[in-house]
This record gives C-alpha cells, structure tokens and sequence, in this order.
C-alpha cells in the first residue's frame, strides 16, 4: 500500500461507510451525470487492452487498500469507462440517461432485493404487477400475464419455451423425448437471439425457418405460408412465429397483421420481437407501425431502449390468462414458497421464471413514468421520429452522404462517401474500398473520443453506418455534429 495508508474495512463502521459512498455518489454525479452527458466532453477516452490493464491495476491481492486509493480505482474505471449518456453515442439501441430512472436505479440497488416472494418485495411485487399491467393495455390487452426478464434475448427464449410447452406439456417432465421435430419461424431480419434460444432450449438452429423479407427488412408473410407448408412436408410440427417490430439493423416492422391471419390458420403461437421498437407504442401518430400486435400471444418489449429507462428493463407479456408462467417454469420450492403463508401466496411471483433470485427492474420505469406521465414519455418518441426526419433532409443536402434507404423507424442507415470514391461508383473495386470506409471513420473517431456509431454490412451491401437516434437529450445540433464529423474524419480517406 501507498505512504503507509490503512487498508479500509467498513464492516462495522458505518462512519467509514458514509464517507466513501459520499465520495463515490459525488464523483458519479459530477462525471458521469454532469460530464459524461456534456457534449464538450469525450465519448470515450480509448486505450489499448495492455496499456489499459496497467492503468487499472487490475491483480486481486491479499491486502486490502485505503478509502483514498478506492475512490481513485472509482474515478479510474469512470474515466475510462464509454460514456453511453453522452449525446454522441450513437452505437447501440440504448442511449441517453434519465435522471428519474437512475434515481430508481440506486434506490433498487441499494435496497438489494429479490423479485421472488411478497414477502421481502412487498412493494416490487406490487409494482410489477402494476407496470406490466399498463404495458399490457398499450397493447391492447384487457387481461394477461407477464414478468420483467434479464434482457430481450431470455424475454423471446422464454415466448419459446411457453409456446412449446402450452402445445406439449409432457416435455416439462420428459423432456425432447416427447417431442416431434419442432419448427418455429422468424424472419431472416430477425435477432439473433432467436437462434441463440434454439440451440439453448433444445431445438436445434435447424428447426429455425428463416422467412424472407422484402426489401425493407419486412417479413413477407406469403413465404412465411410457403415455409410453414414446406416444413410440413418435411415432417416437422410447426408450432411459432416470432414477428419483429423494430428490426436491429434497419428498424423495420413485420406486416404483423398479415402474419397474425397466417398463425390463425395454422393455428401457431404468434410472438412478437417489440424489444426495440414496442416503444413506439406510446405515440398516437406512429404507433400505427405495430397495427396487429393486440392479436400476439406474448410480446418482447425492453423499455430501456427508446424509452431511457436504463439496463436493464425488459418485460416478457403474455395475453394468457391461465398461469401458463407458472405452469411451465414452477418447481414448488417448499423452503421458498410455502403455501401456509400469512399472505396470499399468489403474490409470490417467483416460480414464473427460470431464474431463482431476480433483481427489481419496474421501478427505474415506474418512477420515470410518475415523473414523465404518458404524455412526455410520447413526446420522446415523437421527438426521436422528428430528429431523424432532420437527419435525412441535412444528409440530403451534403455531397458524400448516400442513404441504404429512406428510415421507417430511427434508424438512419447510410453510407459516407470520400471525396477519393465519389464518381467512381462504377468502378469494379468501388465495393471493396467501400466497405474499408466506416471500419476506418469508427477507429478515428473513437480514438479521438468524438463520437461512436455503428456499422455492418447488410445481405449484399457494403459496411454502412447505422446511427440510432435515441438518446432523448439530442439536438439538431448534434445531428449536425455527425455530419461535420464524418466530413472532417474522413475528408482524406
């Protein structure tokens, strides 16, 4: 240890206790709440894994270091940490901070609970029920079932194993041996977590049928009828669908209407992948975009997405109402849930989930939505859908900005252009230096700290960015700063 310094033990000292938090809180409201959402500030200060190793002295040892050294270990992992608040973060689905989830956030993990029984989460419980209630009725629902899930990947595993285990209840006790070979279908835009949740559950990646889609990303329900006939033949049970609203790459919604009558004929259960895009919900001028959802059997949703309210909040809801949760997922611990209970047991909502401890995830939400009301929760997707339109049009003004296509959601996809390769579209390397474009803008600017976008290439398209614009602090100001950016990163290339 440092110049003899003591090595800080706060078991039993409380006074010890509070100075530390009092640092640690004071360093993340100045850092992270004030600088990290500050566009003067960087997005990011890069450094390579070795040089970072160092710089954060990472080795585990058996002596113990000072309050001082601990809250400098705290201002190190901030300092180097990416700054996903900041109104130039432009890589992921999620993006912005809310300071009324945040304050849920600390309350939660503070309290350190378990989501499992009433009786240590009176007031969770209670609020769950509450939370999911409302995101059922924006779907339309009157009734139904739901719980809150560690992410939109487990949220559509679990859509599967429900669908699986309401068609054969035999395979919660017997397992793949009381099964035929399944089929489940999605669009070849779909998650990857869909085919994560095949091998996962059993099923194969080969039992997932990937349906066409058109050129926007959408699925084309006549293939998703020639695919359902095609695995019949085969010999394979179909027995879901999962549809998305919000597609990752390009923000497309599935036609859910059309694919809710094929499901109808077939008589399969329809899931719908909203992680993303369920948000759009809340506005009464674009939630014409999911039309069809009330008919879903379950619907993936993440909140912490469009709507800020922090990782992670992800709701699974079900318009069953036959405790079909429980059913399948129940294994009746006695030491857990007693049926003997002083209070109605029904409110231990624990055995719907695979998962035995479950953190508190409704109140960052709820509390947001308290502060926000419905009404300003829609004005930040409706100022998300306007801040896009003004990306589009400024890019429509500039030389070197190429839209992959016009944006349905508020996902901008496009390419930039160099002045080196501009006129050469007809060249017969035009695609191959294309592509070596946004893999070269992505290193500079995140080594400079300026801002971060994603990129990817797309069926036959070269790498192009996909800008998300989510955070619910942007400007078109900051719309105009990733013009500029790519303009002066690139002006060489």
């Amino acid at each position: 240890m440092a110049d003899g310094a003591s090595p800080l033990s706060l078991d039993g000292d409380p006074g010890a206790a509070e100075s530390l938090l009092r640092s640690v809180f004071g360093m993340v409201v100045e850092e992270i709440v004030w600088k990290g959402t500050s566009a003067s500030e960087k997005v990011c200060e890069w450094k390579e894994p070795e040089e970072l190793r160092r710089l954060l002295d990472l080795e585990l040892r058996a002596q113990g270091e000072s309050q001082e050294q601990i809250v400098e270990r705290c201002r190190a992992v901030i300092r180097y940490s990416v700054k996903t608040c900041h109104p130039h973060f432009f890589n992921q689905l999620f993006s912005g901070l809310d300071p009324h989830a945040l304050a849920g956030r600390i309350v939660t993990e503070s309290l350190n609970t378990s989501q499992y029984t009433y009786e240590i989460a009176p007031v969770f419980v209670l609020m769950e029920e509450e939370v999911l209630r409302k995101l059922r009725a924006l779907l339309g629902w009157g009734a139904g079932d739901g719980v809150f899930c560690p992410g939109g990947s487990i949220s559509n595993m679990y859509a599967m194993n429900l669908a699986r285990y309401q068609r054969y209840p035999a395979c919660k006790q017997r397992g793949l041996r009381a099964l035929p070979p399944l089929a489940l279908f999605t669009s070849q835009e779909c998650h990857y977590s869909i085919q994560k949740g095949a091998a996962f559950l059993g099923l194969g990646t080969d039992s997932v049928r990937l349906v066409q889609a058109d050129e926007r990303g959408r699925m084309i329900p006549e293939d998703l009828e020639r695919q359902i006939s095609l695995a019949e033949a085969e010999g394979a049970v179909p027995f879901l669908v999962s549809a998305t609203s919000g597609t990752t790459v390009l923000g497309a919604f599935d036609p859910l209407e059309a694919i809710a009558d094929v499901c109808h004929r077939h008589g399969l259960w329809l899931h719908v992948d909203a992680a993303w895009g369920g948000s759009v919900l809340l506005s009464k001028t674009h939630r014409h975009l999911l039309a069809g959802i009330q008919r879903a059997d379950s619907v993936a949703w993440n909140p912490h997405k469009l709507l800020t309210a922090g990782l992670q909040c992800s709701a699974l809801l079900l318009r069953d109402t036959s405790n079909l949760l429980k059913h399948c997922h129940g294994a009746q611990a006695s030491y857990l849930f007693q049926q003997d209970k002083f209070y109605d047991v029904a409110l231990d909502t624990g055995d719907k989930v695979v998962q035995c401890g479950r953190r508190v995830d409704c109140l960052k939400l709820w509390l947001m939505w308290k502060a926000q009301g419905g009404q300003g929760l829609e004005r930040r997707v409706d100022q998300a859908f306007a801040l896009t339109r003004y990306l589009v049009e400024e890019m429509k003004k500039r030389e070197g900005f190429e839209l992959v296509m016009e944006p349905e959601f508020v996902n901008v996809c496009f390419w930039f252009v160099p002045p080196s390769l501009r006129g050469k579209q007809g060249d017969p390397d035009y695609s191959e230096k294309l592509a070596k474009v946004a893999p070269a803008l992505k290193e500079r600017m995140v080594k400079e700290g300026t801002m971060m976008v994603g990129y990817q290439p797309h069926r036959t398209r070269a790498n192009f960015f996909r800008m998300i614009v989510a955070n619910p602090a942007l400007t078109p100001a900051d719309m105009d700063f990733l013009l500029n950016e790519l303009e002066r990163l690139g002006q060489d290339l």
